[in-house]
């Protein structure tokens, strides 16, 4: 004779929810403030600080110097660096930091495959990837403008020429804005072709040090041998040199062109229009990309 079985239903509490549902925008506004946070190592472990604040020290320790000596000298009635050169000067600085901390954004999703798992929540394709460069954007022009206040506030405490120090600092701050936006869409491109960390590492330093070197390296031989005319070309195929022309067109910055004769109006329509078709040419792929990854 079979034994008797029985069926039995236990009630364990699982409930639906019934709370406000946030939706796509605070799902949009939640990645980016993460990844701003994850950008300086907050919420992370101690070991992941170091580097992006480490980094975040030596683009503000010059600055402070600078400001120590323009308020030590009684003579001196300006900052003996504009604005619109710092970042240029510390290119190598904002290289390393765009370097680790643009594959820590996309990288470890692709290598982990949770990217799937963010669009199943009501987040889709486009709101990630704009989560992911507005933060990287917002990270870069954290690290590159708040040199510029330090400089910025020395020059008022020091007393020079206020209207020259704001209309100085207002132009740093556009040129800063522009070359964050610019390096942001680049470090993501490159970190997100890969899932592998160190790949994406390595091409990102590749590509701001190498190209940057060979058109400085260009142009000096066109200046020595007197092809003028073609220097001012060479400089669309680095990030930073576009941005040299950008701000030496339109922002009265120094030019770091050869001779010292940067690029006028006309030409520097040129430039603004390139980085404009780098930044959408970088978005564009991003889209394509994780139209890929999310399946």
């Amino acid at each position: 004779m079979a034994p008797e079985t029985s069926t039995q239903i236990h009630n364990i509490g699982y409930r639906s929810y019934d709370g406000a549902r946030l939706g796509r925008a605070y799902a949009r506004r939640s990645l980016f403030s993460q990844s701003l946070r994850s950008a300086y190592g907050l919420g992370r472990s101690a070991k992941s600080k170091v580097l992006p604040m480490l980094l975040f020290g030596v683009m503000v320790l010059p600055a402070a110097i600078v400001v120590a000596v323009a308020v030590a000298n009684p003579l001196a009635t300006d900052l003996p660096m504009k604005y619109t050169a710092y970042a240029l000067f510390l290119q190598m600085v904002i290289a390393l930091y765009l370097a680790a901390q643009a594959p820590q954004a996309v990288s470890l999703d692709l290598r982990f495959k949770t990217v799937p798992l963010y669009f199943s929540r009501p987040i889709e394709r486009v709101d990630y990837v704009l989560a992911k460069f507005a933060a990287m954007t917002t990270a870069l022009f954290l690290l590159t403008a708040t040199p510029l206040v330090v400089l910025y506030i020395g020059a008022l405490l020091a007393k020079f020429d206020f209207a020259d120090q704001t209309k100085g600092f207002a132009q740093g701050l556009v040129s800063v804005l522009l070359l964050s936006v610019l390096l942001a869409g680049i470090g993501l491109v490159m970190a997100a072709l890969t899932p592998r960390r160190g790949f994406g590492v390595a091409a990102v330093i590749a590509l701001m040090v190498i190209p940057y070197g060979a058109v400085s390296t260009v142009r000096a031989i066109a200046h020595q041998t007197g092809s003028t005319d073609v220097v001012p070309w060479l400089g669309l195929f680095s990030p930073i040199t576009l941005i040299d022309g950008v701000q030496t067109a339109f922002l009265g910055a120094d030019s770091a062109f050869p001779g010292g004769t940067g690029p006028g109006a006309g030409m520097g329509m040129v430039y603004l229009l390139a980085v404009i078709a780098v930044i959408a040419g970088c978005y564009g792929v991003l889209m394509a990309r994780y139209r890929k990854a999310g399946l």
